[in-house]
């Protein structure tokens, strides 16, 4: 698990509302140049980032790099799979937390629902690369 805690009230003091989110244990360890490597936030890895790491405001850029974890960990089409519905069930677990009006949590919902439609059924070339090259060893960029 992985912690978030973004809330600070009005006086500039944290609050303890604490959101955990699902991610393995080794996602925590990854030293930054590595995880600066392996993840980009939400969207495709390119110089044209069109996806916005937010949805109606809030965060998701944390959620977004745990996912491009797990593709980069991932090996089979059950992981891709797993990967997307832990980017789900991560996006629905801030929208619940962090939202406190009914009309904002919906819309929010809604486009955490196609943020999943858009890696289910488009996320494979990002999936897959390198995947099928027996030869290819991820070596650190220094």
């Amino acid at each position: 698990m992985i912690y978030i805690n973004e809330e600070i009230d009005r006086k500039g003091n944290k609050m303890d509302k604490i959101l955990k989110l699902y991610c393995p244990y080794e996602y925590k360890l990854l030293r930054p140049q590595l995880k600066k490597q392996i993840c980009n936030g939400c969207g495709p890895k390119s110089k044209f980032d069109f996806v916005p790491d937010t949805i109606w405001g809030l965060k998701i850029i944390e959620i977004c790099n745990i996912h491009d974890y797990l593709y980069y960990i991932g090996k089979t089409i059950e992981d891709k799979e797993k990967a997307d519905r832990i980017f789900l069930n991560n996006m629905l677990r801030l929208i619940e937390n962090k939202t406190k009006w009914k009309w904002l949590k919906k819309l929010r919902k809604k486009r955490a629902y196609k943020y999943y439609k858009a890696v289910k059924y488009f996320g494979g070339p990002a999936f897959w690369i390198n995947k099928n090259n027996k030869n290819y060893i991820y070596k650190e960029k220094k």
